[in-house]
């Protein structure tokens, strides 16, 4: 059995898109750490940074007020040399030439494989905090920045419906989504959308059609249609020349894209980001040592990082159906 590491220093870094809710993990984590006598090194621009040796000391006061700040103090990137074994065991030399004793990733599915790369090859502890705006990690029901990307745009198509009844109009509102329909369901439901288009359903145009001619009939003057970008932006334009060319139906498009990824986090991301950053040190104290903190049943839990190792559009499968159901 490998003896568990005693925990001095770590370091953390946010890696992939950024989401609202990491500054509060970031927060979370620095101040838990200090509070435990623990040494804390962010590293600027996630995996790119780590390789780059960008690291910078945190106290308590280098992550005062930003826990209503968007986006992430430490910068993110995206960094596909991480996925070559040679730069993983460079990056593992840098963290033990500093003396850290493990690492926390923030991030999504494509940070936490590199994690787990890094702890399986190097036996370097690695906790990992899903954070990402799209809500499709297996394993978590609940990712940091989803709350506040669904709030986003549910303010963004609140102000459209109220252009689309003035004039009499159909709007395709694409929300992000490359593989994860959870936006757009959640945003639908909380609009009153009248259909709302899955990120790799295949398009109903009859059925899109004939219900916006129901609503038309009964004295319904303008519709709204959530689309989920999918694997490529922009796919609501396609969807808006099908309607009219093959069914006459006029509409406008709107895509919502970057905005979503910005703003001041909602209550539940800044709660969420808070309670696991805090839960992710006292899962290293304990001595788990290759765990990702997630949400299940509204309650963290500390689990297996390779449960939350991949892609997954599970979270809010279950609400399919209910836009469609209340927009008659």
């Amino acid at each position: 059995m490998t003896k568990k590491k005693q925990i001095k220093t770590i370091a953390l870094l946010t890696s992939g898109g950024d989401s609202p809710g990491m500054n509060c993990v970031i927060r979370s984590i620095t101040r838990t750490a200090i509070g435990q006598g623990i040494k804390v090194y962010g590293i600027q621009r996630g995996y790119a940074g780590l390789l780059n040796n960008q690291f910078v000391e945190l106290n308590a006061s280098s992550v005062g007020n930003i826990i209503q700040r968007g986006g992430t103090i430490l910068h993110s990137s995206r960094c596909p040399e991480f996925k070559e074994k040679h730069n993983r065991e460079k990056a593992a030399q840098i963290l033990d030439d500093r003396g850290v004793d493990a690492l926390i990733v923030i991030g999504g599915d494509g940070s936490f494989k590199g994690a787990l790369a890094l702890e399986q090859e190097q036996n370097i502890p690695v906790i990992g905090i899903p954070g990402t705006i799209d809500n499709d990690i297996s394993g978590t029901e609940y990712t940091i920045g989803f709350d506040t990307a669904v709030q986003t745009a549910i303010e963004a198509v609140d102000k459209i419906r109220d252009t689309a009844a003035s004039n009499d109009r159909t709007f395709l509102i694409e929300v992000m989504g490359a593989n994860s329909s959870s936006i757009a369901l959640k945003v639908g439901v909380c609009t009153g959308a009248e259909n709302v288009l899955l990120s790799h359903q295949k398009v109903d145009y009859e059925k899109i059609a004939n219900a916006i001619r129901r609503g038309e009939r009964r004295g319904k003057n303008s519709s709204i249609i959530i689309v989920a970008e999918g694997p490529k932006p922009g796919r609501s334009y396609d969807i808006s020349h099908v309607l009219e060319d093959l069914h006459h139906i006029s509409s406008r498009v709107c895509i919502l894209g970057h905005i979503q990824r910005g703003g001041s986090p909602t209550a539940n991301d800044r709660f969420y980001g808070s309670l696991m950053g805090q839960m992710s040190i006292q899962a290293l104290l304990k001595g788990k040592h290759r765990h990702a903190i997630v949400v299940r049943n509204d309650h963290a839990e500390c689990v297996p990082l390779t449960d939350c190792s991949e892609k997954s559009d599970h979270a809010m499968k279950e609400f399919v159906g209910i836009a469609e159901e209340l927009s008659i």
